[in-house]
């Protein structure tokens, strides 16, 4: 029997919740405590997140910022997108994409923008599914290990 999802905004007191996928979605190398120390700065930044359950299980999250810039202006930027393993496939992705870019719509946003790390192929492949198109190349230097 197919399984009804649930996607609804994570309250912030319930943030904490998103730890365990964040730290799959990083190769398991970021030790949570750092991932809990890094989420407890983000959210007084605005940092928010779209949880899709089955039943109360967390299957799949969506952290969201809502940004301004001058080459894009108003925009919502997803951020640590990743369904659990065991329910990859399942159209989620779509799902939060769809609830997502309805959230948009209703910010009168001008555009949607995400990075995707250089060797997920398949993630790559799934945001241009999603109407996204490249635009640059993100590069990141590393101050610290």
């Amino acid at each position: 029997m197919e399984s009804q999802f649930n996607i609804q905004w994570i309250p912030t007191e319930n943030l904490i919740s998103i730890l365990p996928l964040a730290f799959v979605l990083n190769g398991e190398k970021i030790p949570l405590e750092v991932l809990e120390a890094r989420l407890s700065a983000m959210i007084p930044m605005g940092y928010k997140c779209i949880g899709v359950y089955d039943g109360e299980r967390l299957v799949g999250i969506c952290g969201v910022w809502e940004l301004n810039k001058l080459y894009a202006g108003k925009h919502l930027e997803p951020d640590n997108v990743i369904i659990d393993p065991e329910y990859q496939g399942k159209k989620i992705g779509e799902a939060m994409m769809s609830f997502l870019n309805n959230y948009a719509e209703e910010l009168d946003c001008d555009a949607l923008e995400v990075n995707c790390y250089a060797k997920n192929i398949r993630g790559k492949k799934f945001w241009e599914n999603q109407g996204y198109e490249p635009l640059g190349i993100h590069l990141i230097k590393k101050l610290k290990a």
